[in-house]
């Protein structure tokens, strides 16, 4: 039997997820909940349906994961925690500072439900979080380094596109070389936000928008570009579809540790991940952790979990006798 997934939401991130079930032989897309007007939607998937998202909680028991395709900034704060009461959820919450609450209120929703809500899931937070995770674990005197880009941020760009007066946008996120140099000699440098990392964006704005206002806002957002040197530009429509128009991101989670008897051995984690697509890899990710939600819930667990919560084979399609004969 398939896992039967759900889409809400068919954005960048949705069209993704499409994508990514499309490569697992043990998953079906049922249906794409959407906001915008259904009859317009047109996905790729001939067998799934398009509905609007109020007819999601009629399809409550036909759909074992619903996998939530909103941004961070204001749609899945209140859809994460009203979609668990419903369905098994998977979720990319992605405002690093609000996860512990986020979590909190989607575990309360989940566990009186009875359902299974993974929230976090993508590269960062994600992948880049159980690659911290397992080298401090390794390597318990040492010091963590993270670096994002050159990349697209689109939670950073959604928040930008959400201003007034903001028709388009997009965001860069790029590593200070210097810095990541720094890193990588073993000399453990005290870095600040802003020494690590800069911010460009490329702004589109609506006709008769206030350009000073719109970028001194774009500054000062707090939990996004208050603690970055960021530059912004105003372009056109035409070039920003010219010029910026791919979702290319990736970066480096990056440990030095120090082993020994006196410490007198230095040691150096590096993960890389370098994208394409953003948002196709975190739908990558996404679909992996709609398995494990799937098992989990079939195993009768429920509540709010995390990747730290569930084991690497949860995320595989292949038995745990291929795995240990292919893998380990």
């Amino acid at each position: 039997m398939a896992i039967k997934i759900g889409i809400l939401g068919y954005g960048n991130l949705g069209r993704g997820v499409e994508c990514a079930v499309r490569q697992n032989p043990d998953m079906e897309l049922k249906a794409v909940f959407t906001r915008r007007d259904s009859g317009s939607v047109k996905i790729l998937t001939e067998s799934a349906r398009v509905c609007p998202v109020e007819e999601a909680p009629q399809w409550k028991d036909q759909i074992d994961v619903m996998i939530l395709c909103g941004g961070s900034a204001t749609d899945l704060p209140e859809q994460s925690p009203e979609y668990a009461k419903l369905f098994n959820i998977v979720d990319s919450f992605d405002t690093h500072a609000k996860i512990p609450e986020h979590f909190a209120q989607v575990d309360a929703s989940a566990k009186a439900s009875g359902k299974v809500a993974v929230i976090s899931v993508g590269w960062d937070p994600g992948m880049f979080s159980l690659n911290r995770m397992y080298a401090n674990a390794i390597l318990p005197e040492g010091k963590d380094y993270t670096f994002w880009g050159k990349g697209v941020s689109q939670g950073h760009s959604d928040a930008i596109r959400r201003i007034k007066g903001v028709k388009d946008a997009r965001q860069y996120t790029i590593p200070v070389e210097a810095a990541l140099e720094a890193v990588r000699s073993g000399s453990e440098p005290e870095l600040t936000t802003r020494q690590k990392h800069t911010r460009e964006c490329f702004v589109v704005l609506e006709d008769g928008a206030d350009a000073a206002g719109i970028e001194e806002e774009i500054k000062t957002m707090p939990n996004y570009f208050s603690d970055y040197d960021t530059t912004v530009h105003f372009i056109s429509q035409e070039e920003l579809d010219r010029d910026h128009k791919g979702i290319p991101h990736g970066g480096f989670v990056i440990r030095t540790g120090k082993t020994g008897w006196e410490k007198e051995n230095r040691h150096l984690i590096e993960y890389r991940l370098q994208l394409d697509s953003n948002p196709e890899f975190t739908s990558s990710v996404i679909v992996a952790y709609a398995r494990a939600a799937f098992r989990l819930a079939s195993e009768g667990q429920s509540g709010c979990k995390t990747v730290f919560d569930i084991a690497p084979a949860y995320l595989s399609s292949r038995t745990a006798e291929e795995l240990r004969a292919s893998m380990l």
